[in-house]
């Protein structure tokens, strides 16, 4: 029985470890991994307890293709998904999906990540690599003063500060709504956001695509603080755009749980906002990722209608700006 070619998932560790997993009809499946470049002393593990393999030993200056065959002849050739910058854990690409007609998205041209300020110079040099031509910034304008952004300074990439702030953010904090105990109203405030992103937040949005649609075929990356919110809701739609499935497009938002951990960012969100006297888990769902936060966007989404509608009317992508994103960002 055959690989299943839209499980498959490759990411690199920080330290250059790549890891390879996949899914096939039957667990008696064989798959064969390998480079297409292999130009480097490699050590492949197969981990049997689950259908992964981890490879040592690639250049971590640049990405790598990876071929997976199975006794079938079923055949994919994929690149990572998350790349394994140490300095901002949540960048990823978000090529290679399906869309519903039966294309892909191609890799190397969409990337979504957090803030960049604490790039190393490794991490730099494979910024560098991936040959940006835009980068959308959705951070306030006092969180890009305060953390600007590293970049390769041979070829930056064109900068939009396109900031957004829900609407909801500053009346949340004045009326002191957040402190009434447990996890229940952040975790409230953060799906009242996602509606936010399209019930106010359409001129930001808007303006992200007209970034995109006036640089031809621009390699771009879209990113806000955490990589996950502001980020999250513009891939969405993004890939919406592209015709990729509601389905999908949420798989990918939720990938966030496996590449961010919320823990880690615990005291900088408290200095950020001022939640020195809320309690660890009052704060968490701020930090985290739930299906109910897209979700409640995508119900708002829905109230126009259908999402080409809602594309059209309230961002300027019509039947015209989705043709031409397709030709640029679907494979042929």
């Amino acid at each position: 029985m055959p690989l299943l070619t839209d499980t498959v998932h490759i990411w690199r560790a920080p330290e250059g470890d790549y890891h390879v997993e996949w899914e096939a009809s039957h667990p008696h499946t064989q798959v064969t991994v390998s480079p297409l470049e292999a130009d480097a002393d490699l050590q492949m593990h197969y981990e049997e307890a689950v259908p992964r393999m981890r490879v040592q030993g690639l250049p971590v200056g640049r990405r790598h293709q990876f071929r997976l065959q199975d006794q079938h002849g079923n055949e994919l050739v994929a690149m990572e998904r998350r790349l394994g910058m140490q300095g901002t854990p949540n960048f990823r690409d978000f090529g290679g999906y399906r869309t519903e007609d039966g294309r892909r998205v191609r890799w190397g041209y969409l990337y979504r990540s957090g803030q960049l300020s604490q790039l190393t110079e490794q991490d730099l040099t494979l910024l560098d690599h991936l040959q940006l031509d835009l980068l959308c910034d959705f951070r306030r304008e006092t969180e890009q003063s305060a953390s600007p952004n590293r970049l390769p300074s041979a070829r930056a990439p064109r900068v939009a500060s396109v900031p957004i702030t829900p609407g909801s953010n500053d009346a949340a904090f004045a009326d002191g709504q957040l402190d009434r105990g447990g996890r229940q109203p952040m975790f409230d405030f953060m799906v009242d956001i996602n509606r936010d992103f399209v019930e106010a937040q359409s001129p930001a949005y808007r303006r992200m695509f007209s970034e995109i649609l006036a640089q031809d075929d621009a390699r771009f990356l879209v990113h806000c603080a955490a990589g996950k919110d502001r980020t999250g809701f513009a891939a969405a739609i993004i890939l919406m755009a592209l015709g990729v499935s509601g389905e999908q497009v949420m798989a990918d938002y939720l990938l966030t749980r496996r590449f961010f951990d919320p823990r880690q960012e615990i005291d900088r969100l408290r200095v950020k906002y001022g939640f020195q006297s809320q309690e660890d888990d009052a704060i968490m769902p701020m930090l985290e990722v739930h299906e109910a936060y897209l979700a409640r966007a995508l119900q708002a989404i829905a109230d126009y209608g259908d999402v080409n509608s809602y594309l059209a009317r309230e961002l300027g992508v019509g039947s015209a700006e989705r043709e031409e994103l397709r030709r640029r960002y679907l494979e042929a």
